[in-house]
Formats: structure tokens, sequence, C-alpha cells
């Protein structure tokens, strides 16, 4: 038998080697990250199995057969399958992180005083439910893991040229015609060629609701060309598609911790040697006790009590389920199509107040039409729509598609300038708000001022020529935001714009419970919008900002929290936005905020849980009335509760 468990040992060293050397390369490869370990059944059924024999054998009535070297054999052979990993593991910690303190030491230091003080059982013990523990809560981690990177696992590993040729989407150059078969992946963002098409959308959004795209409009990497063979000119490289942003953010957000998260870290590494120098004391002060009083000190008695308190200090429910709830909400809302940068963004949503929405492509459609021209001829029109098509403002693009089909009018494309805000100027025209022309000097009635819609008004040699009428769609349900953002605990709605105080307060009456809860302000430019955030902020409230332009990136960076459009807006937007709502939806902001409540509940309960129990449990330990045994369940049990405590968070 000791022949036999000698060979063992041989093979359970042999199998510890060869995983270290994967944990090593790993480790090299991710930069000292966490290395996965799944459970290996064999070697649990192995350690189970002979933990049993030496359990039967240790005590039933076998008087003839006992012998003490073959029952410690047998419960070495029950150890090394199960405690091997869990020290090699403390052993990697200490040389590759020169962490002397995790968890897998505590654990090596209570099984080996365990094997000292002949409590073979309760040495195995510790180590295969801790073995088991480790592998279900690995197994919940990589389920979350995985969860979100099937959501990213939409880029193709190919692009289809027009000669048939099949080209890494890397490999293809901005200019590009390629071709998408029914049913495929759009590899590349590209603008649409020839007669519109209809696309499954979910890859970006989180809705599979097919999107009809009209020719000359973009098509994003990861949609899916749903009814017919499409061609697309590539307008972005591989790495800037919006796939490939989404997949960079959520890589990174990992990385971004929530100070809850980087607590809890902070805290195990001063928890863990505080807890060693606590047991040393269990040891320790009873035998001083014992040196200058009649106390009876008994060494294996203290030492058993100072492991027991070991196995039941370990950190890892804490350690664990933290990190896993944050990237389990992470995942939820990546399903839904709302993107968190990071579990900080995912925090500071619960202690948002106050929530600041931009209006045109945000709240309303950003989709203007012409109305209606008053005082412009056809060249005239002609004339401000090729200006307008430098711009890409929503209002310009829609008098320019207004024109389509019309020939329109060469312009000096360096003779234009753009007023952010206010409009555009070509040599003597002047095309924009009214107070563009106020400004320059031009006379207009005034009766203008009080039109709700959207007024682009036209100048020449500063005289008033006349005007566009534009109108702007809401969004659907974006009317219910009141009630859904109170129910977040949301105390105020504001709306920004640069449109008109009338067509903003047209626009403010339309919401559910709008009465002293939603307020709207108008006229105001880019700056005016920062110096409104100050203020709020300065007042000592917590605000979301939630836009789509290039001009709303200094407020979205301002804001506690800033939301952007991701489908349809601005890439500075999105780059500068901590959150990014892949459907355009502005009812998303409601539950992005609840799916933060619930990661955070979620994180309180487990912290409250696993400190609690720990503690109860500690105290039971140190007064000799909790075993190893009931140790190991207290900090596996606890651990796995904490653990499928933070799965829920993966749910809607």
């Amino acid at each position: 038998m000791l022949y036999f468990a000698t060979r063992l040992q041989n093979l359970f060293l042999t199998f510890a080697n060869r995983n270290q050397n994967k944990r090593n390369m790993a480790h090299e490869a991710h930069h000292h990250e966490h290395e996965e370990e799944g459970m290996n059944w064999g070697l649990i059924i192995a350690s189970a199995v002979f933990l049993v024999i030496g359990l039967l054998l240790d005590k039933l009535p076998m008087f003839w057969f006992i012998n003490p070297y073959l029952i410690f054999s047998i419960y070495i052979v029950a150890f090394m399958p199960v405690g091997l990993p869990v020290m090699h593991k403390a052993w990697t910690a200490i040389k590759h992180e020169h962490d002397f303190f995790s968890e897998f030491m505590l654990m090596s230091v209570a099984a080996v005083g365990a094997l000292y003080l002949g409590e073979y059982p309760e040495a195995t013990a510790v180590m295969l439910l801790y073995y088991i523990g480790e592998g279900l809560q690995d197994r919940a981690v990589d389920r979350a893991r995985d969860n979100i990177k099937s959501l990213l696992a939409f880029r193709p590993d190919f692009a289809r040229m027009p000669d048939g040729r099949k080209e890494r989407p890397e490999n293809v150059e901005i200019g590009a015609k390629i071709e998408v078969q029914p049913g495929e992946r759009v590899p590349l963002d590209g603008r649409l060629l020839g007669s519109s098409a209809t696309f499954n959308t979910a890859a970006l959004t989180g809705e599979s609701m097919p999107r009809l795209i009209e020719a000359g409009q973009e098509v994003m990497a990861g949609m899916i060309a749903t009814d017919s063979v499409v061609w697309l000119r590539v307008v972005r490289k591989a790495n800037e598609s919006a796939i490939s942003r989404m997949l960079k953010m959520v890589e990174e957000a990992t990385e971004r911790k929530a100070p809850t998260e980087n607590f809890i870290h902070r805290f195990a590494h001063i928890y863990t040697p505080a807890v060693i120098a606590l047991a040393f004391l269990v040891v320790i002060v009873p035998w001083m006790v014992s040196l200058f009083t009649a106390f009876n000190y008994y060494f294996s008695v203290w030492l058993h009590l100072a492991l027991v308190f070991l196995v039941i200090s370990c950190p890892c429910a804490l350690v664990i389920s933290v990190p896993l709830s944050y990237f389990a909400g992470i995942g939820a809302a990546s399903r839904r199509g709302i993107l968190f940068k990071g579990s900080n963004s995912l925090d500071a949503v619960t202690k948002l107040d106050t929530a600041v929405f931009d209006k045109t492509g945000t709240l309303t459609t950003g989709t203007f039409q012409v109305e209606k021209t008053v005082g412009l001829s056809e060249e005239d029109m002609a004339l401000v729509a090729a200006v307008e098509a430098v711009n890409s403002h929503p209002i310009a693009q829609a008098i320019v598609k207004s024109m389509q089909g019309k020939e329109l009018i060469d312009v000096d494309k360096n003779q234009i300038e753009n007023v952010p805000g206010y409009g555009m100027k070509y040599k003597t025209w002047l095309m924009g708000t009214l107070k563009l022309l106020k400004q320059e000097g031009v006379n207009y009635d005034e009766a203008l001022e009080s039109v709700a819609e959207t007024i682009v008004a036209v100048a020449e040699d500063k005289l008033f020529k006349g005007y566009i009428l534009l109108a702007d769609t809401p969004k659907a349900g974006i009317f219910t935001l009141p009630k859904r953002l109170k129910a977040q605990g949301i105390k105020m709605m504001q709306v920004l714009s640069g449109d008109k105080q009338a067509l903003i307060d047209r626009l403010v009456v339309k919401f559910e419970d709008a009465k002293d809860y939603v307020k709207g302000y108008g006229d105001l430019l880019p700056e005016h919008k920062v110096a409104h955030i100050e203020a709020l902020k300065h007042e000592g409230r917590e605000v979301a900002f939630i836009g789509d332009g290039i001009n709303d990136a200094p407020v979205l960076a301002l804001s506690n929290v800033g939301f952007a459009m991701g489908k349809m807006g601005a890439d500075m937007a999105v780059e500068t936005a901590d959150v990014v709502i892949q459907t355009d939806d502005p009812l998303k902001v409601a539950e992005a905020i609840a799916i933060g409540r619930r990661t955070r509940r979620i994180v309180l309960q487990n912290i409250i849980f696993a400190i609690g129990v720990k503690v109860l449990v500690m105290v039971l330990g140190i007064l000799g009335m909790a075993t190893l045994w009931e140790a190991v369940f207290a900090d596996s049990g606890v651990a796995l509760l904490a653990v499928m405590n933070s799965m829920r968070a993966l749910k809607k």
C-alpha cells in the first residue's frame, strides 16, 4: 500500500507540475491575471473514495485489519489529489505575485496543521470541500465571462470582395467595396450601396427587431443581412468599427473597479495577515497564561482551535463574490444593449439623483424633415443644401435630403464656416438660427421667434431672404420617462437644447407627471450646457447627462455619469461617456440604473452575509464549539451561497 501511495504521489505531482507549467504560461500571457482552472472530477472522485475507505477502516470494528501506517497511507492518498493543487496555487501566489497571505496559503497551513495533529480525515475534507468550492466558483466566473464574450463574438473572420476572394477584415482598406450574403454578418462598417435592405441589429443593440436601412446610410459591423445580397463601401478600418469599439469597452470594463471592489481587495490584503497573527496568538497567549497561572495548557488543543480559526477566516467569499457580482451586472446590461465601461460606472449610477437629457437625437429621432420653405427659390435651396452638405448635424442632413435628385450649386468648401450652435456662413450668405442673423445685424420679422418648430433662417448680403421649417419627431415611449426615473430614485429630469425655448416647452408638457419634475432649457450653446451641469453639481446633485453629439462630449465628461447613444451617436460622445446605450433608446437609462441598483444590493448582501457568518463561526471556533468540518462548511458554504447570489445579477 505504501508503494502504491508513492506511485500515486508521483502521478499527482506530475499532474500538478503540468498544470503549473500551464498556469505559468497563462500567467505571462495575461500579465499576472487570475489563473483559471476547472474542476477535475477524476481527482475529486479519487480523493472522496479514499477518504471514505479511510473512514470505514478507521471507524468500523475491524481490529484484525487496522494498521496505523495503512490508515495514514490511505488518507495521504486521499489528500494528495485535492491538496496538492491548492498548495501549488499558494506557491504560485508567492512566487509570481509575492502574495504570502492568499486564501490558498490559509487553507494549506490549516490542512498541514491538521495532518500534524493526526486529524487526517479533517485535513482531507478541508482540501476536498475547498477544491470543490473553488471549482464551482470558477465555473460561475466562467459563466459570467462567457456571457459577455458571447455578446461580442460577432466579428466575421472574412470580408467577401467583389472578385470572390475572402479577405481578413483588418486587411480591407477604407473605400473598398465588399459583399454580404443573406445570413452573413457585416464584417466592417460601411455605407449601403444600391437599394435599401433589412438587417438584424441584435449584435449592437441587444434587440433582434429587423431594421430597414436606406441606400447611402451606414451599416455597422456585426449586423446581419436578412433577406438579400448587399454591397457596402467600407468607411472605417476593422479596429475602428462599432463592434470593435464594443469589444474594447467591455474588455476595459473589467479593469475599471468600483470603490467597493477596490475596498474588498485592500481589505483582503490587510485582513489575511491579521488573521494569521490572531491564529498565532490563539496558540501563544494561553501558553503564556499557563506560565504564570495554574491553567493547564495543551498545545494540540489550542493548535486545533487556531487551525479551525484559519479555515473559517478565509476571505474567499468576499474576494470572489464581489467582483463576480459586478461582472455579472455588466453582462446582464450588455445583453440589454447597455454597455457599462467599468464596475465603477455600475456603482456610480446608484447614486444619481438628477437626469439631464439632450433633445435632438436623444429624446427625439434626430431625423428632421423639411416641412416647408418660405421666401426661398429653388436656386437658393440648391446653394443652402450644398453648404449644409459639409455639416453632419441632423438638421443640415435633412436639408440636403430634401434636395435629393436635384442638382446642387458648386461651392468653394474653403469659404464655408461652421459656427457651432448657430449655423453656417458662406461668403455673404448666412443660414442658421435667428440668433445668427441677429448677431450679424440682419433684420427679420420678430414674430418668427414665437414659432415652435425648428427654423433655419437664410440671409444674403445682410438681407433676410426666407426660412426653412423643419420638424423632429419624439422617440417612442419617451413621455413615460418621468415615471420610470422616479421609480429608480431620480428626483429631477431636465432637457437641454440649442433649440428655441418655445419648442422645448412644447415637448416638456407632453411628459407624464411632468409638473415640478421635468424642466426644459432652450437656446443653449455647448458652453451654456457645461455651465448648467456645473451649477447642478455645485448644488450637490449627482448628475447623469444623456447625449449623442460631438458637442455633448464636454458635458458627458463633466457629469457624474455620462450616457451616450451608441448606435447613431458621434464617436467622440461614445468615447467620452461612462455608459453607452446601443439601442439609442433613452428609456434604457432607467433600466441601466435599475441594473446598477440590483447589482449594488447583491454586493451589499454578500458582504453582510459573509462577514456575519464568519464572525459568528470564528467566535464559536475560538470557544472550541466548531470543528474543522464545520469550519470548512462555513467557509466553502458561505462562498458558494455568495457566488450563487452574485449570479442573480445575470438575470434581467
